[in-house]
């Protein structure tokens, strides 16, 4: 592994909670690289998820299909980002979603057990997993808010607001779902928001 993708995992680790060296040398040594082609299920619903990903390179979803097959868009994750399934990985359950590339994708990923056998030696990697996942935790809040409150455009515009570059990251039929319109009327939606 190169000496950029150290750096970018050790800026967003500083994100969230930093480390002392020998803390983040130990978990940098966890992870190893991997590609993934376009369209590649990583995690699928009923699997317990493996791993906790850092996405180094691409676009990755987590989506859920209901009884009906209708699909929601989660979340997307993209590089600096942490990615999988990590309730399903964090409680070692089956995960009720899943887990797909959008674009070729170089990751890293470091499986649930290496994690674990982390903790006992280095407790600040606990809390930064707990930090981590607070924050994942608030950001689901919000997102809910969103969904039940506000308009199409209102939030077309905080997506936009966060994720500033994502129009030219992801297929727009995703970002459709995602704030939850139908695909056709995402682009009528562009038109009208002055970006």
């Amino acid at each position: 592994m190169d000496f950029s993708a150290k750096n970018l995992l050790k800026h967003t680790v500083e994100g969230i909670y930093p480390l002392d060296d020998a803390s983040f040398d130990a978990l940098w040594q966890e992870f190893r690289p991997v590609t993934v082609k376009r369209k590649i299920c990583l995690t699928a619903t009923g699997e317990v998820e493996k791993y906790l990903y850092f996405v180094l390179d691409g676009v990755q979803r987590l989506y859920y299909f209901d009884e009906q097959l209708r699909e929601a868009t989660l979340i997307f994750s993209y590089k600096g980002n942490f990615g999988g399934v990590l309730d399903s990985m964090m409680m070692q359950q089956p995960s009720k979603f899943y887990y797909e590339t959008l674009s070729q994708s170089q990751l890293l990923r470091a499986s649930y057990q290496q994690i674990e056998a982390l903790l006992p030696q280095h407790p600040s990697i606990e809390i930064l997993l707990r930090k981590g996942l607070t924050g994942a935790f608030a950001g689901v809040i919000e997102r809910l808010v969103e969904l039940q409150c506000y308009t199409a455009e209102e939030r077309f515009r905080q997506l936009l607001k966060r994720s500033p570059h994502i129009l030219q990251l992801v297929p727009h039929k995703y970002l459709a779902n995602y704030i939850g319109i139908d695909a056709s009327n995402f682009s009528k939606l562009m038109n009208k928001v002055k970006i």
